[in-house]
């Protein structure tokens, strides 16, 4: 069960890198400094909004509106991140 638990922990983690990639490649994108028509930027554009997106949406419907600010990847992140630590300190411990 243990091994369970921390393949859960590793993908978590992997999920929160893809979160922190998306954000940096919207800003590069919304600055212009890639450009999506390359098709190797759009392929992992296209591939980082469709793993993030389903999550970030229902976030961003309870959020109010910040103007041009997203923080939704933040508050995924930590909710990621609380999630982790009750797996290792609550339950990780007590799996035999």
């Amino acid at each position: 069960m243990r091994a369970v638990l921390d393949i859960i922990i590793i993908v978590l983690d992997l999920y929160v890198w893809l979160l922190i990639a998306s954000a940096i490649l919207s800003w590069l994108i919304a600055f212009n400094v890639v450009n999506t028509r390359n098709q190797f930027v759009g392929a992992v554009a296209e591939f980082l909004y469709r793993i993030t997106e389903p999550v970030l949406a229902p976030i961003r419907r309870f959020m109010p509106s910040l103007g041009g600010l997203d923080i939704s990847p933040i508050i995924l992140i930590l909710i990621i991140m609380f999630i982790q630590r009750v797996i290792a300190y609550y339950i990780y411990p007590n799996v035999v």
